[in-house]
């Protein structure tokens, strides 16, 4: 007994983590460019009460690369989030780091991967290691929402 207590210790605690899977209506080509070139990301990514064109995206999408991405919400509250990729297939995964600047040690792990699907694409969206529930059901009602956007803007 004493050796299951001590391994279950060292494993450290499973943190919430949401999957969003979507069917988007074009290639993996396209999807992937959308979340990899600044000018396109630009075009879909944020909030819907995002004050228009405050959206700046830097992107260096590459193994050990970092990215900046920064908007200004209607009511004036300015955001910004930022990583590192971690993995880059191009057309296929994205894995990389997401921190907000307000919370720079909550950093979590976000997975994107794009599989042909038909005539589209089949992403599965996959954001883990949130620091608590709530910061986990904030990040789902965001992504969802972007999502929404992507799925528009590559059709």
């Amino acid at each position: 007994m004493a050796n299951a207590a001590a391994n279950a210790a060292e494993r450290p605690a499973e943190r919430p983590s949401l999957t969003l899977t979507r069917r988007l209506r074009a290639s993996p080509e396209k999807v992937y460019a959308a979340w990899t070139q600044g000018p396109q990301l630009a075009q879909w990514f944020g909030p819907p009460n995002m004050k228009p064109a405050t959206l700046q995206a830097e992107l260096d999408v590459r193994v050990g690369g970092r990215y900046r991405i920064s908007f200004i919400r209607d009511d004036g509250e300015y955001f910004e989030a930022g990583g590192l990729y971690r993995e880059v297939v191009p057309n296929e995964l994205l894995v990389f780091t997401w921190a907000w600047h307000s919370t720079p040690e909550r950093e979590s792990l976000v997975t994107i991967s794009l599989k042909p699907d038909g005539a589209g694409t089949l992403m599965v969206f996959h954001h883990a290691q949130f620091f608590d529930e709530t910061a986990r059901d904030n990040h789902r009602r965001g992504w969802s929402s972007f999502l929404d956007k992507l799925d528009a803007f590559v059709a």
